[in-house]
């Protein structure tokens, strides 16, 4: 049975804020939670734990050691656990207090829009002076800009790796470039990699720390995307192996943020779930085909470049004819996408969409995308 099978009524029952945000009639395929059940070993260890009252503070290292091994076997990935992985809370907490650790107010940090709206947040929100070098209109990192601006020595460099919102998997080429030439110019690399096993079949992951220039940059990551766990604050902060300066004066309240249960989710998912999240993978690679084909019989006019990574859509409604698409759609056709400002001001046109669906909300949501533009577009 595939994954991704959940009806509407069975997900309308949740309180989390996809399901909670809208009116009851508008369909959400907008924040990054998928429509999955919760995986039989992680509901077993929660139940456990609450079986015996086990809601105390954590303890140990068994998730570091979870994604170590995860890293080995799916990546080839070896990692010293013990000097490279710190527990903390979740993702965007961790760039912060690596960012807090390798930057000062005023400093510039150097990120590639459209991208993650909390990447500005975490740098502007903190007095660091962003600095913007777009992605290409590929979707892709501009390397020739990049490299330019790295060389004017800003403090910090913020990657999204897979890219989110374009699913871009950047290429072990293109992140041996970002890697030796922030090292070349003193830049601190910090990349966010919390959707990396979420990538098509048969597209290979490199992580930022497997290529040269590697072991100076600093990755944060998750169980929280790939296995649907964001109710359960837990996350990881891995260093290059010449970074053990920076770990060493990480803030130490950002090392105790990960809280008990979800470190043993966490560490379920990693340990028991890697199975489950590459079919999860294949389902939604299926869902960007079945999307891309959708919107060409019914919608030509939105552009849609699957990316390979992640389970989100990066879809530009330029041609559409709606002064406002992502209001536009919620609010005439009854269907939630991401607004593309969120991620950048120049793509106020685009939408994301969340792909972790079924195929039956995914046909029910573009149906919504049309009778939008036939009610509004021209």
């Amino acid at each position: 049975m595939p994954i991704l099978s959940l009806t509407e009524a069975e997900l309308r029952a949740r309180r989390s804020m996809k399901w909670r945000a809208f009116a009851p009639d508008i369909l959400p395929l907008w924040v990054a939670e998928m429509d999955v059940a919760l995986h039989p070993a992680v509901r077993e260890v929660l139940r456990e734990a609450a079986d015996r009252g086990d809601t105390g503070y954590p303890h140990g290292r068994a998730y570091a050691e979870a994604f170590a091994a995860m890293a080995a076997e799916v990546w080839g990935l070896q990692l010293d656990g013990p000097r490279q992985i710190k527990q903390s809370g979740d993702v965007m907490n961790g760039i912060l207090a690596v960012l807090s650790t390798t930057t000062a107010p005023g400093d510039r940090v150097v990120i590639n829009p459209p991208v993650y709206p909390p990447f500005r947040q975490v740098t502007g929100g903190y007095d660091r002076q962003i600095v913007e070098v777009p992605l290409t209109e590929a979707g892709r990192l501009d390397l020739p800009a990049l490299t330019e601006v790295l060389a004017t020595r800003p403090a910090a460099y913020l990657l999204c790796s897979p890219h989110n919102p374009t699913g871009a998997v950047h290429t072990r080429a293109e992140l041996e470039t970002v890697a030796t030439t922030c090292h070349e110019y003193g830049v601190q690399l910090v990349v966010d990699e919390i959707h990396a096993r979420i990538v098509d079949p048969g597209v290979r992951f490199t992580s930022a720390l497997d290529v040269p220039g590697g072991e100076h940059a600093v990755v944060v990551t998750s169980a929280g995307k790939a296995w649907n766990l964001p109710a359960f604050k837990a996350g990881l902060i891995i260093g290059g192996l010449q970074t053990s300066d920076i770990l060493a004066k990480l803030p130490p309240l950002a090392l105790q943020a990960m809280g008990h249960w979800a470190s043993m989710a966490h560490t379920a998912a990693m340990r028991e779930a890697q199975d489950w999240v590459d079919q999860v993978s294949a389902e939604i690679a299926a869902n960007k085909v079945l999307l891309a084909e959708l919107l060409a019989s019914t919608l030509p006019g939105a552009r849609y470049q699957p990316g390979e990574g992640t389970y989100l859509a990066w879809v530009d409604c330029t041609a559409l004819g709606l002064p406002h698409p992502a209001h536009d759609f919620r609010e005439v056709g009854r269907v939630a996408f991401s607004p593309g400002r969120d991620f950048s001001a120049a793509h106020s046109q685009w939408v994301r969409i969340n792909l972790a669906c079924s195929p039956t909300l995914l046909t029910e949501a573009v149906d919504r995308m049309v009778a939008t533009v036939e009610a509004v577009g021209a």
